[in-house]
C-alpha cells in the first residue's frame, strides 16, 4: 500500500463492479455452454436418425440375402437331381453351355 504522501491515494475495487464482471462473465459462458449443448443435441438427433435408416438398410439387404439363398439352393437341388438322373449328357451340354457364355462375354468385353 502506497501512502498518501507519495500523490496517490489509496482507492479499493469496489466488490460491486466485482461481482457484475463476474456474473458478466458467468452469463457469457452459460450462453457459450448452452449453444454447444444445443448443437451436441443437434448432432446427436442425425446421428440417431442415420443409426435408424443403416438399420432400415441392413434389414433390406438381409432379407434380399435370405431370398437369393432360398433360390440359389433350389437351384443347386435341381441341378444335382440333373446330374443323378439316367441321362448324363446333359452335365455335358450344361458345360458345352457355360464356356459358350464366358466365350461370348470374353467377345463382348474385347470389342467393347
Amino acid at each position: 500500500m502506497r501512502r498518501a504522501r507519495d500523490g496517490y491515494a489509496y482507492q479499493p475495487i469496489p466488490k460491486v463492479a466485482t461481482e457484475d464482471a463476474v456474473a458478466h462473465e458467468n452469463d457469457q459462458m452459460a450462453e457459450e455452454l448452452s449453444g454447444k449443448i444445443s448443437t451436441l443435441k443437434h448432432m446427436s438427433i442425425e446421428i440417431g436418425n442415420e443409426v435408424r435408416y443403416q438399420d432400415k438398410i441392413l434389414r433390406g439387404l438381409d432379407d434380399d440375402v435370405d431370398r437369393s439363398s432360398g433360390f440359389l439352393g433350389k437351384t443347386m437341388g435341381r441341378v444335382l437331381r440333373l446330374g443323378k438322373g439316367n441321362h448324363n449328357y446333359y452335365v455335358f451340354y450344361l458345360f458345352l453351355f457355360a464356356i459358350f457364355v464366358f466365350f461370348l462375354l470374353y467377345i463382348v468385353l474385347k470389342f467393347r
